[in-house]
């Protein structure tokens, strides 16, 4: 899964909610309106389109502070076998 598509799914749960889409990377997940439901809706849609869990840690989780750090967390999950 690229990035891009990341992105997108994050944006279609943002959309799904209300909210504006993320306009930046470099946006907070705060200032972007992207809480831990949505983070946990895009996870799961992420595991859907693969058809596998995804397979990552809480201590890995707790340093998300961007919409960088999310696109990049989810990258280096779905990449792991």
């Amino acid at each position: 899964m690229t990035r891009s598509d990341i992105l997108a799914l994050m944006n279609t749960v943002l959309a799904k909610r209300g909210r504006a889409p993320v306009s930046a990377e470099t946006q907070t997940t705060r200032d972007a309106n992207f809480r831990s439901l949505d983070f946990s809706e895009v996870a799961l849609r992420i595991e859907t389109s693969l058809g596998r869990e995804l397979a990552f840690d809480a201590a890995s989780m707790r340093r998300i502070e961007t919409v960088k750090d999310v696109l990049d967390f989810f990258e280096d999950a779905t990449k792991a076998a």
